[in-house]
């Protein structure tokens, strides 16, 4: 079963989406990491903040994985469009809370504000990522997928510089974090009202309460495909390497710099803008296919500048633009992947796969969490040790792609060197 034609002005409803994919990275964004600073700018010790670090990327994690499934039944039983537009009105009610949380300085409050913008990011995933091949044209999937890469990556950008402002401007209770989230949720909302309405995909699919056994349902169809099973255990890895190297860039920074929250941003924006130039490139490329060779070469780059960031005394300057390739490379990686998990199934079950891909890379972002705590507090690994071990995993992501698809790189060289990169 084919996913329904684009409509001739899928413009419109594509940047839409583009303009509700933005505020809402930027929105997360913000709000996490600006709780990530209040938290880090008490005096505690060091154990205890690294346990909250990490216990603030659990918060946003946990939803995910309760929810997923959920929000994949949502994607195909309703209009992926319809289910954007209402779950952006939840975020309205959550910012709300969350302006109480920030203007009160409630810590735990906060700390469960994190978890409500889990819950709404979870319920929103599967109708964003599996209504991209209704909205654009086949041929435009792999561009699609670099542009919201692109923007999400860029929102990230901005949202942690916000952060950083704001942790500096407002350093005691204040209501304009709060005002500010609000206002932002409305005109996420009023962007999604554009992204266009197309027929629900199977509007008799049953709910199941039981949402591990519909997990393992679809981990039993997805694995009758060999290229979509892959590309999930691919897109599990790279969140947990990413969410990895991020927690721990925040815990270097404070600890091995000694930066203000505001420079400590600064370094979180150098690693987003590699993942927006890196995911544009990739989706430049790919041109009008999916190009797998893109993902051992951006395995490869993490890897590499991982092992750089790693090195005792290197200095901040060749440590950022180590940052900046490495997410470089994070884009190569992921949007050949993101555009295997929304083209390969069928329509009718688009959001469901969407919703256990979405499953999986909040096991790998919990997983990092976990990870994160174990090795700085229960192990006492340096943070440099910890990019060792990102620069580590990345390796046996790039020689599992090279090994399992081993055409792909030399395809890909092939394309380069005669230019003809817009080609099958």
């Amino acid at each position: 079963m084919n996913s329904p034609s684009p409509p001739s002005d899928w413009k419109r409803g594509f940047w839409s989406l583009m303009g509700t994919q933005f505020q809402g990275a930027f929105s997360d964004n913000l709000l996490k990491q600006l709780v990530i600073f209040i938290v880090m700018a008490q005096q505690w010790p060091k154990e205890k903040l690294d346990r909250l670090v990490s216990d603030a990327g659990m918060y946003f994690a946990v939803p995910f994985l309760l929810l997923s499934m959920f929000g994949g039944w949502m994607a195909d039983r309703f209009s992926k469009g319809r289910v954007m537009m209402w779950v952006k009105v939840l975020e309205i009610a959550i910012m709300a809370f969350a302006l109480v949380a920030l203007a009160t300085q409630n810590l735990s409050l906060q700390l469960v504000s994190i978890c409500l913008m889990g819950a709404q990011s979870a319920l929103f995933a599967a109708s964003k990522y599996g209504s991209l091949p209704e909205l654009v044209p086949d041929d435009k999937l792999s561009w699609a997928n670099g542009i919201i890469e692109m923007l999400t990556f860029l929102a990230a950008i901005l949202g942690t510089l916000a952060a950083g402002l704001m942790a500096n401007a407002f350093p005691g209770s204040s209501p304009w974090p709060g005002i500010i989230l609000l206002v932002l949720s409305i005109a996420g909302w009023w962007a999604s009202t554009g992204i266009t309405r197309v027929r629900a995909a199977s509007p008799d699919k049953p709910l199941r309460i039981n949402f591990l056994g519909e997990l393992w349902r679809e981990f039993r169809w997805m694995k009758g495909d060999r290229d979509l099973w892959r590309a999930n255990l691919g897109n599990t890895g790279f969140f947990f390497i990413a969410v990895l190297v991020q927690m721990n860039l925040l815990l270097y920074a404070q600890q091995i710099l000694k930066v203000n929250p505001l420079e400590n941003s600064v370094l979180q924006v150098a690693l987003a803008v590699g993942m927006a130039v890196g995911s544009m490139m990739a989706g430049k490329l790919s041109g009008n296919h999916i190009e797998y060779g893109l993902i051992p070469v951006g395995a490869f780059l993490m890897a590499t500048m991982g092992f750089v960031m790693g090195v005792e005394g290197v200095s901040k300057t060749v440590f950022t633009c180590c940052l900046t390739l490495l997410g470089i490379g994070g884009g190569f990686f992921i949007v050949p992947i993101a555009a295997v998990l929304q083209h390969q199934p069928p329509a009718n079950r688009k959001g469901a796969v969407q919703g256990a891909a979405s499953w999986l890379s909040w096991v790998g972002i919990s997983l990092a969490a976990v990870m994160q705590g174990k090795l700085s507090v229960d192990f006492h690994w340096t943070p440099g040790e910890i990019f060792w071990f990102c620069s580590a995993c990345a390796v046996v992501a790039g020689v599992y792609v090279t090994l399992t698809r081993p055409t792909a790189l030399p395809a890909l060289i092939k394309r380069w060197s005669h230019g003809h990169v817009d080609n099958e």
